[in-house]
Parts: C-alpha cells; structure tokens; sequence
C-alpha cells in the first residue's frame, strides 16, 4: 500500500509540474522510487494510471452537518471544495482538466472515471432543504446542485488558488441560493 500511495503521488506530482502530455511512466516510477516494470505490470498505460491516481486522491466528500441552515451548508460544501483544490491533488486536477480541453480525445475517454465528488453532498444539502420547505422539491437536480460547485472550479482555473472566501459567499449568496428561491416561481 505504501507504493501504490507514492506511485499515486508520484502522478499527482507530475502531472502538477509537466501536465499529463508530458507525463512519462519513467518520470513517474523514477518520482516514486520504482521501476517503469511495476508500473506497467498494474497499469498498462499512463491514462489508466492518471485515472486511478485521481480515484484514489480523490476528497473524502460527506455532506456536511445537518444544521438546519442552508445558506450554511451549502457553504461548507464549498470551502470544502475550495480546499481540495488548493491542495496537490486540486492542482494536478486543475491541469488535467487544462489537458481535457486542449485533447478531445482524452477527454472522451477521461470524462466518464472523473466523476464530481461534490455533487452527492450537495444533492444531500438540497434535499435537506427541500424537506424543511426552504426549497422546492424541483431543484433536486445535479444539473441545479453542480451549479456552486462548477462555478467555484471555474473560479480556479481562471485566477488559481486559493479561492477567496469572498467568492464562495458572493456564489452561495448571489446566484445559488436566488437560483434555488426562483425555481418555484419559474415552474409554477
């Protein structure tokens, strides 16, 4: 367990220093102090390795606390996922993510293992919520509940980390929770 956890830090590294073009299964193994043949006896490419280091560093993602107060705990989710993405992981993600734009390909194929381990707590957030009436039962959607946490991401890509708590308040208070309120007015 000890080496697959600095093989998995090992890409992390790479992939925050070269991005995963330049990765290389020797800057890896040579990074984690092994040899390219373990490597390659586990993953037999860089794109299954990338994927399993990012599964395995992946934030433990628990919705918070129930306190009764959304405004609260949708911002605990997102200080949650702020963090995350100041951390080596955030980083190797937020280039990733660079990579994802500039290669189609990869894309296609990254996408489905790269799930948003933000969207179950804030699912759970807004049920929550729903169940004490603060919300209409319509803005259980992930499209509704990825919004904060797409837009904190966006946030980091653009202007890097780590993302203000200003930011995090103005997402909750100026376009989540009006998002949420405005769901029932525009469906009824």
């Amino acid at each position: 367990m000890e080496l697959q956890d600095a093989i998995h830090q090992a890409v992390l590294g790479e992939l925050q220093e070269h991005g995963y073009a330049a990765l290389s299964m020797d800057g890896v193994a040579s990074r984690a102090q092994t040899g390219k043949a373990t490597l390659y006896r586990r993953w037999p490419s860089k794109l299954e390795l990338v994927v399993d280091a990012f599964k395995h560093s992946a934030p433990d993602t628990k919705p918070p606390a129930d306190s009764g107060d959304l405004r609260e705990e949708l911002l605990a989710v997102l200080r949650h996922e702020a963090d995350s993405l100041d951390g080596a992981s955030g980083a190797a993600a937020r280039g990733l993510m660079a990579e994802l734009v500039r290669t189609p390909e990869l894309a296609r194929v990254v996408r489905p293992f790269l799930a948003d381990p933000f969207l179950a707590p804030m699912m759970e957030v807004l049920r929550r919520a729903a169940v004490r009436g603060e919300i209409p039962v319509a803005a259980l959607t992930p499209r509704i509940a990825a919004v904060g946490p797409d837009i904190v991401r966006q946030h980091a890509m653009i202007n890097g980390t780590p993302v203000p708590p200003e930011v995090l308040v103005e997402v909750v208070d100026d376009v989540v929770l009006p998002l949420l309120r405005g769901i029932g007015i525009a469906r009824t």
